[in-house]
């Protein structure tokens, strides 16, 4: 699946000073914009366009946009891009502890949030040659992750994993039994021109270990190596 020709962005942005100019670039951009200045609004146009990226603030005149991505996200897996004057490392774990892919805090470079916009839009949509085969299920144990499909269970059960929790269990179980580095890590799953902090890595591991039932201490699956990265146990 290929980013559509003329990608549809949803600017969730109250402030007309700021969202015109940079709506004015998206389209410069080859990008399809559409402006909502409500929540209500936001939540509405997230359903009836189906847009391809929602770049959301979340100062809004009826509602915070925190509860509009959590609701957006209870329903959609569309990207989401968090845009806000907050920008405590704290807000920024929150953004993406409610599923956003990338957050941005105001003021912000347009050049900048374009890239990011490109980055996250590369990521939700990986492309495929048509001769080349769809990657095979890989089974750990109880564990047993379908890359093509998407899907992973353990025990049986359906795991509920966020799109970037299922990229990194992806890049982890394709390596199953070697280290993979940190570095590693951000480029293949959060991108080489990831802009963010590498704590994301550790909050997302985090979040993971907990869907495996298991904890750092306690690591049937996930193990740290400690100053390098990150071993996934390996098929017996």
């Amino acid at each position: 699946m290929a980013i559509p020709e003329r990608p549809r962005i949803l600017f969730v942005e109250d402030e007309r000073s700021i969202s015109d100019p940079f709506s004015k670039a998206l389209a410069r951009e080859g990008f399809e914009p559409h402006v909502a200045g409500t929540a209500a609004r936001a939540l509405e146009l997230a359903e009836s366009l189906e847009p391809d990226l929602i770049l959301l603030d979340l100062h809004l005149p009826d509602g915070d946009g925190r509860d509009v991505c959590r609701t957006i996200r209870a329903r959609s897996g569309v990207p989401i891009i968090i845009l806000t004057a907050r920008g405590t490392e704290t807000d920024r774990i929150v953004g993406l502890e409610l599923g956003a892919d990338d957050y941005v805090v105001k003021p912000f470079s347009g050049a900048e949030v374009i890239a990011r916009i490109r980055a996250v839009l590369r990521r939700a949509t990986p492309t495929r040659d048509d001769d080349e085969q769809p990657e095979a299920p890989i089974a750990i144990d109880a564990l047993h992750v379908d890359l093509a499909a998407r899907r992973a269970t353990l025990h049986d059960a359906e795991l509920a994993l966020s799109r970037k929790e299922f990229d990194l269990l992806a890049e982890l179980v394709r390596n199953a039994g070697r280290v993979v580095t940190r570095e590693a890590l951000m480029d293949r799953v959060w991108d080489e021109n990831w802009f963010g902090s590498t704590k994301t890595l550790d909050v997302h591991v985090r979040w993971l270990r907990g869907k495996l039932g298991e904890t750092a201490e306690n690591a049937h699956y996930l193990h740290t190596v400690r100053g390098v990265g990150f071993r996934f146990r390996g098929p017996e």
